[in-house]
């Protein structure tokens, strides 16, 4: 494809009209027409300097450097067509196009496509006209005016109110004595009764919900459809922009009733007459005169913000009654009505936070989109750039996508670029102050937005939301009963279940997607620092904080021993979903009772190891240590031995010895016998990594005999394993097999599936150094798939460098890959690699270097490094079955 336009673009869009009829009863015809459509688009296109840049079903779009060239493409087409013997092809009429130009500042994305509200205005202007008709816009019209091909002249059609809802457009035609003049009305809002108010900004980013919703209110079989969301989340104006969309469907109108300055539900049918023109009688009451009027029209009516008047429902009922009359509500909260399709609004859609999205790809996401959009309305020499489109990524995520969010931390370009207003959003509320003047004063800052929700929930439901807003990332039934209270509980007793469901309603409260057998909910963080906000004014945050806090500890201390046992993955995932609740719990904690913190850490830090939360458990850990009293007890010994992990898998080894050491004299002094296995097993790690060979092996029979004597076979198959390795070490591959195969055996009675993963890397190593690289990928290959299910994270970067040195003669650029993407996983957890696998790494780097040019090496590590683990993780499987089904292939260009 040619190059595309930059800067001031013009546009040209085009579509076939009648063509579903067409197609539906005249297919082979329409085939062979629409290729003579084609080429005489193309070439028109193609002849005036365009290029063609999308074409959906037979609706075409194509980008030009000037109006001129547009305006003159539009004619050849037109032209093109006109004397085109559609009857000799089979078509009964003629071919009949659509042609509509706009022209705007826009610059083409890295998908080679356009995205900004001039081609939404564009895509509403070719909406409004006919088949043969050609439409200018305002700014086509000036830009081409005094350029315009021969023999044609400008038809004003007038000012005409578009469907996107913003101001009029004057619209002009392109006239040419060979081509009809004379065509229907212009299907625009100006031609059909409503009163849908103009709105100062398109509506962005909503695409998928308007056709959603349109088609949805299309169904003969849907009467009432309610929005429902949180505030912020544009209910309105995604309401209103359907609204006009459809006005074509109702030729009795479409009428717009706000009704967020009313608060008695008996006054809203006065608000609906008012707008309908209904006139009260003193004979006959309102609602009867409205089912009067209502009776025979065909219309829609938007009620807007209804959750404050939800018992004034019976009058939507009674609208619905007529058979021909739809109505469209917006409110926090359902109707609760027969036949009522409630349509949550989802927040914007947003980019990946990791790996940081450059600025081609934070501009394809709606919410970044708005974000940039409402910017350059208050600052227009605002510009997303690589090094600001990772904050602007992030501030559209800590905003929740929400998009009155976003809009007032927009306006506040004017005073931060995106990199400190990210450092300001710690805490989100004050920063978002300041809205339009023109908007509701409950839309002028985020704050009043929620409070407007927060006002109308009765008083148990308040207390409710307070208390579950010390929840962070999600909670479910029997945590809120923990914290909030369960009936019959005393004074904090509430009825949870009944509570949830009301601030459900009311959108404070979501469910999560997830495991359907138990439910979870969540609220968006704007909305819970509202509700922290309230529960601190309200006295009662120190109980729901201690409620939280022992929640959380119960969970940990419950979790602690199974990650050890059959089901350790399922309790590593569900840790992971409480990985939120688990920081707030240690926060509190930390401040207010340091024992319990002591006691978290003790639970929790495997799950942080293996998780790869390196540096995060390590500070946990740490801090702890610090607050709590220094006594001898359990958790100090569980936490000591964390701690001493950390230190040593982050290369630290004498710190992890000295950790360790006091963790063993502790364990010893309260005859603590798993403690001391525990401190036992990781010395000899750590003396492994230190050359201590004789001291390891000690250690690791020490460890051996107490497992054995105490029955813990978790720890047993750990100690072979380890003596395994270690045999490796020494050249004696026959012992260090068969250590491990007695190693694997156990973990695979006792479903140690984790042990069982690290041992068969283990067994990889040996095959490894005995040459046979088949039987090593086999079982690297087989231990990575259970690595990636448990989600062991340093086996699996040890693994990707295992197979990197395994394929590195055979596959040089896919193990140059492989190692850049462990080398990238590493540095963002700060982990450091055991000495054998460095050792074997330097040795398989040093092969690729000579066998690839350094350029093509750079670039394949490169391309490692950019990607996620996950996605090295899949590379390295694949790698893995090459190598175990084929031997050493290869991916080295011939010479």
């Amino acid at each position: 494809m040619a190059e595309l336009p930059r800067g001031t673009v013009a546009f040209l869009f085009t579509d076939v009209a009648g063509s579903t009829r067409l197609w539906q009863h005249h297919r082979a015809a329409m085939e062979r027409a629409y290729a003579r459509h084609d080429a005489v688009l193309r070439g028109a296109v193609a002849d005036q300097g365009g290029v063609v840049y999308k074409v959906i079903g037979d609706a075409v779009q194509a980008a030009f450097p000037t109006a001129e060239q547009a305006v003159a493409a539009a004619l050849e087409v037109q032209l093109g067509l006109a004397f085109q013997d559609w009857a000799g092809l089979g078509l009964p009429e003629s071919l009949k196009v659509r042609t509509a130009l706009h022209a705007g500042a826009v610059d083409p994305d890295s998908d080679g496509d356009y995205r900004s509200p001039v081609l939404n205005r564009l895509g509403r202007l070719l909406g409004a006209g006919h088949g043969g008709q050609i439409l200018l816009s305002q700014a086509v019209a000036q830009l081409a005016r005094d350029r315009l091909p021969e023999e044609t002249t400008l038809k004003d059609l007038g000012e005409h109110r578009l469907k996107d809802l913003l101001e009029p457009e004057r619209v002009w035609q392109l006239v040419h004595p060979v081509l009809p003049t004379d065509f229907p009305t212009l299907t625009t809002l100006t031609t059909r009764p409503h009163n849908l108010p103009l709105q100062p900004t398109p509506l962005l980013g909503r695409e998928r919900e308007v056709e959603e919703l349109t088609a949805l209110l299309h169904r003969d079989d849907v009467r009432l459809v309610t929005l429902t969301g949180p505030g912020g989340t544009g209910k309105t104006r995604l309401a209103l922009q359907a609204a006009a969309e459809l006005v074509d469907e109702f030729p009795d109108g479409v009428w717009f009733v706000p009704l967020a300055s009313l608060t008695d539900p008996a006054l809203v049918p006065s608000a609906i007459a008012e707008v309908l023109g209904v006139r009260e009688s003193g004979a006959t009451p309102l609602p009867e005169l409205l089912g009067d009027h209502l009776a025979d029209k065909r219309l829609l009516l938007v009620l807007d913000n209804f959750e404050q008047v939800l018992d004034a429902a019976p009058v939507v009922a009674d609208a619905i009654a007529s058979p021909a009359v739809k109505v469209l509500v917006t409110s926090r909260a359902p109707l609760r009505l027969r036949g009522e399709r409630e349509h949550p609004v989802p927040p914007l859609g947003l980019p990946k936070r990791k790996p940081p999205p450059t600025m081609e790809q934070v501009s394809q996401y709606a919410a970044v989109r708005l974000f940039i959009e409402r910017a350059q309305a208050v600052r227009h020499d605002f510009a997303v750039t690589n090094e600001n489109a990772p904050a602007i990524a992030e501030i559209c995520h800590r905003l929740d996508g929400l998009p009155l969010a976003i809009e007032l931390a927009a306006a506040r370009v004017r005073l931060f670029p995106p990199q400190a207003m990210l450092a300001r959003l710690e805490q989100r509320l004050p920063l978002l102050t300041g809205g339009a003047r023109d908007l509701p004063l409950r839309q002028q800052t985020l704050t009043a937005t929620i409070a407007w929700s927060y006002d109308l929930l009765t008083d148990d439901e308040r207390k409710l939301y307070r208390r579950l807003s010390v929840f962070a990332g999600g909670w479910n039934l029997a945590a809120a009963e923990a914290v909030a209270g369960s009936p019959g509980s005393g004074e904090l007793g509430l009825d949870v279940l009944a509570g949830l469901e009301a601030l459900s309603e009311h959108s404070l409260v979501h469910q999560m997607p997830g495991d359907a057998d138990e439910a979870r909910f969540a609220m968006l963080e704007t909305i819970r620092e509202y509700g922290l906000g309230q529960l601190a004014a309200s006295g009662e945050a120190a109980e729901a904080h201690q409620r939280h806090a022992a929640h959380v500890l119960e969970l940990a201390e419950i979790a602690e021993p199974e990650l050890y046992r059959a089901d350790e993955a399922a309790w590593l995932d569900r840790l992971e979903a409480e990985h939120d609740n688990l920081r707030a719990a240690m926060g509190w904690s930390l401040a207010n009772e340091p024992q319990r913190a002591l006691r978290l850490v003790a639970g929790a830090w495997r799950f942080w190891y293996v998780r790869g939360y390196l540096r995060e458990g390590q500070d946990w850990v740490e801090r702890a240590l610090a607050a709590a009293d220094e006594g001898l007890s359990v958790p100090r010994v569980r936490a000591l031995n964390g701690l001493a992990v950390f230190v040593s898998v982050q290369g630290d080894f004498a710190r992890g010895w000295e950790l360790e050491e006091a963790s063993l004299a502790m364990a010893r002094a309260l005859r603590d016998a798993l403690g001391e296995i525990r401190a036992l097993h990781d010395l000899g790690i750590m003396a492994t990594n230190l050359g201590r060979a004789d001291r390891a092996r000690t250690l690791y029979e020490e460890a051996l005999g107490l497992a054995r004597e105490h029955g813990e076979l978790w720890w047993e198959a750990s100690a072979l394993h380890n003596l395994g390795d270690l045999a490796t070490d020494q050249g004696d591959g026959d012992r260090a097999e068969l250590l491990l195969e007695q190693s694997i055996a156990i973990a695979r009675r006792i479903g140690n599936w984790g042990g069982v993963a690290v041992a068969s890397f283990a067994l990889g190593e040996v095959f490894l150094t005995r040459g046979d690289v088949r039987r090593a990928a086999r079982e690297y290959g087989a231990g990575l798939r259970l690595l990636s299910r448990i989600g062991y994270k340093d086996h699996q970067m040890m693994t990707l460098n295992a197979l990197a040195v395994a394929g590195a003669e055979g596959r040089p650029r896919q193990a140059a890959r492989l190692l850049g993407g462990s080398e990238a996983a590493q540095e963002a957890v700060g982990l450091v690699l055991e000495r054998r696998i460095l050792a074997q790494t330097e040795q398989a780097v040093a092969h690729l270097r000579a066998a690839l040019e350094p350029a093509v090496m750079a670039a394949a590590w490169a391309a490692g490094r950019a990607l996620s683990l996950d996605e090295a993780v899949i590379e390295a499987l694949a790698l893995a079955d090459e190598l175990a089904g084929e031997g050493a292939v290869t991916d080295t260009p011939a010479s």
